[in-house]
């Protein structure tokens, strides 16, 4: 469930018309319901009750500071990928002994960041990363909490460009590497093990893919303990699917289930990271419709949100719900939904049914609270758009709208090149 719902016709954002909001805000803006955020947290954390665990949320999902501060506030803590997304969470309250580092390419001044905050680990993705952590930690005359991302080589059956557990991948390390890092880890004075990791992609529909990863982890887990171990978490990751269209992914309550049996004898704390399946579908993508085109042998709508707005649809060719703001329930017509960006393959939606509309209409791009501002661009020099919070009856800008003076802001001419 979400609070995005239609009365009279009209679109709106818990108790707030979008309508409203777009003549105040200007288009396009990304809007996100407070309530529905909450609802979605308290539910896939509540579902693992009675459970050992601490829910990080993936902050690569969505980085807003308003949002983050509402997850950190529910007591979430935090996986990140980036010294920037660690930034950011800092910024929000969030404690740093709540925080996963995960992400293949870890730069020295990130991972002293890190070190130098006190994260609770990090996720290591290869022995090469390992021991550039522990001769980090020893400058800094400390010892660096670690886990080894392991893995499994399970297929979790989604978009290639979002699965991660396949031995193609470039995530993680194999089994057997796994154990050589870990042994390494005892060498290594500056390191200290605390865990087991494993990632298998994101966008996952079913729970077979991960019952599957933690019954190949399992052998594994009890190997690290008879080498000497006392690793206290197994970090699963996240990656369970939200509807986008016709999925229907399992219910967080159902996913913990199946979790929590193959984690019985194993005695760990879980790490869980969502991050679509929490913010997906509480945020729209708000766009004006610009121009309406007939071609030769297609019908278009041009609006002013492209692919620099929301990158999914040309990069996995994703699919979004288009709807309108007000609708007339009258005819339909079947377009491409295009934007400002000059490639053919900025699209938001291609031989689509969708309302009627005429130049100055409001269109809601749905589900896209997840990997739309995050992934946006100046692509053209296009301003970032506004990105708006309801909490009821009221809104909130949480990120203004650029201006043409940000586009260059830290930019400068030498001194060669003036006149």
């Amino acid at each position: 469930m979400h609070h995005f719902t239609y009365r009279n016709n009209e679109l709106y954002c818990e108790d707030v018309p979008v309508r409203l909001i777009a003549e105040s805000v200007g288009t396009p803006f990304y809007l996100y319901s407070h309530a529905t955020l909450k609802r979605h947290f308290l539910i896939f954390n509540d579902a693992f009750e009675g459970l050992d665990r601490l829910v990080c949320y993936s902050a690569k999902a969505n980085t807003n500071l308003a949002i983050l501060k509402l997850f950190e506030s529910l007591g979430s803590g935090l996986d990140i990928v980036s010294g920037g997304e660690l930034y950011r969470g800092l910024k929000a309250g969030f404690s740093p002994d709540k925080i996963v580092y995960s992400g293949v390419g870890k730069r020295i001044d990130e991972i002293d960041y890190a070190l130098e905050a006190g994260i609770l680990m990090f996720n290591v993705e290869s022995l090469e990363e390992l021991e550039l952590i522990n001769e980090r930690a020893g400058v800094l005359k400390t010892k660096a909490p670690v886990a080894i991302r392991v893995n499994p080589d399970v297929d979790p059956k989604t978009h290639p460009y979002i699965s991660t557990g396949l031995k193609k991948n470039k995530f993680g390390i194999d089994g057997k590497t796994a154990i050589e890092g870990y042994n390494a880890a005892r060498q290594l004075k500056h390191i200290k093990v605390v865990g087991i990791d494993c990632h298998i992609g994101s966008q996952i529909t079913d729970v077979k893919p991960f019952i599957e990863a933690l019954q190949s982890l399992k052998d594994l887990i009890e190997e690290i303990k008879e080498m000497g171990f006392k690793i206290k978490y197994l970090d699963m990751g996240g990656g369970l699917g939200i509807t986008y269209d016709n999925e229907s992914p399992p219910h967080p309550k159902e996913y913990a289930r199946a979790i929590a049996t193959s984690l019985k004898s194993t005695r760990l704390k879980l790490i869980l990271e969502p991050g679509r399946v929490i913010v997906g579908n509480a945020g729209i993508l708000v766009t004006k419709v610009l121009f309406r085109k007939s071609g030769m042998a297609k019908e278009f709508v041009i609006a002013d949100a492209g692919m620099n707005d929301l990158m999914r649809p040309t990069l996995y060719n994703a699919f979004h719900a288009i709807e309108p703001v007000v609708s007339s329930e009258g005819l339909q017509i079947t377009a491409d939904v295009v934007g400002p960006i000059c490639e053919s393959g900025d699209f938001l939606a291609l031989d689509r049914k969708i309302d009627n509309v005429k130049k100055g209409d409001l269109l809601a791009v749905m589900s896209a609270g997840a990997y739309g501002f995050t992934m946006s661009s100046n692509y053209c020099s296009r301003l970032r758009a506004a990105e708006v919070m309801v909490n009821e009856d009221r809104f909130y800008i949480v990120r203004d709208r650029e201006s043409y003076m940000d586009l260059v802001d830290g930019e400068s001419i030498p001194h060669f090149l003036e006149g």
